[in-house]
């Protein structure tokens, strides 16, 4: 008896975690929908915005810029884009093993770090290879104005002074609800072979159209980022989620067979019991 109990109150437990997990999947779904729209949306946006930049590349004024110049790194800043919360499969260790081999490959220069997400923000606490400047909730508010304007500006402000010679960002790039992949890109200075340059006239000045242009592209992708990581994020929790909810109902199957069976020998065994009882008294 006290066997069947215990399965029983096993049952009930696992019954709790999975409406628990259940409401915690559908919330994600519901998060999904809109993170992804965010998501997609801009890309024509973004393909435009590169291109303005590859024909302001190719002229004059870029070839003196600052932003356009690669320079020996002594000293590299890199945003990690991460979550605020676990319970997301391999979202947020996929993205710290990236910032771990990037750390690695680029061990010949200090670094520097932005967090954009408390977990990224624990990591670079806990790492003493890195120095963290600033450090941003990746569900704080708005996304371009809480989030991307001040990491560009901090950056860009780094990157100026001449503190940092490269900058670089890590983030989770959304291709689908079960597809996205962790991408380390270079932001500063701008690369070119990122671009198709071409020799073009510009008013007003160039190099004033140059900077004007190259900031709101570098914020674009920054906000890019930020979104793409917010709908990678909601879209691992969701199959966490419903993975725990489908293993939830497997064990409920499993314990549910072991407590029939349970009950089945106990009550065999009552009525071998009683039936040699009767037996016995007989004789």
């Amino acid at each position: 008896m006290a066997a069947l109990q215990g399965i029983k109150r096993r049952i009930k437990s696992v019954r709790n975690t999975r409406q628990i997990t259940k409401a915690m999947q559908m919330v994600e779904a519901s998060k999904l929908r809109r993170a992804q729209l965010a998501a997609l949306g801009p890309q024509a946006y973004m393909v435009a915005a590169k291109e303005l930049l590859a024909r302001l590349a190719g002229g004059s004024a870029a070839k003196l810029h600052p932003w356009f110049i690669p320079r020996p790194v002594n000293q590299d800043l890199t945003i990690v884009i991460a979550a605020d919360r676990g319970m997301a499969g391999a979202y947020n260790s996929n993205v710290l093993k990236a910032l771990g081999r990037h750390l690695h490959e680029t061990n010949g220069s200090k670094h520097m770090g932005i967090s954009v997400g408390k977990r990224a923000a624990l990591q670079l606490a806990r790492a003493s290879d890195i120095n963290e400047v600033a450090t941003f909730g990746i569900d704080r508010g708005d996304p371009d104005s809480a989030i991307a304007r001040p990491v560009l500006e901090e950056s860009i402000q780094l990157y100026n002074s001449g503190e940092v010679d490269a900058v670089y960002l890590i983030y989770t790039h959304f291709i689908s609800t079960v597809h996205y992949e962790v991408i380390t890109k270079q932001l500063l200075p701008v690369t070119a072979d990122e671009m198709t340059a071409t020799e073009s006239e510009l008013e007003p000045e160039a190099d004033e159209l140059l900077e004007f242009a190259a900031r709101r592209v570098l914020e674009a992708e920054v906000l890019q980022a930020v979104l793409e990581a917010r709908a990678s994020e909601n879209a691992s929790r969701m199959l966490s989620m419903k993975n725990a909810t489908d293993n939830a109902e497997d064990l409920i199957s499993d314990l549910t067979l072991a407590f029939n069976n349970a009950r089945q020998t106990s009550i065999t065994q009552e009525i071998a019991e009683i039936s040699a009882g009767a037996e016995a008294i007989t004789e």
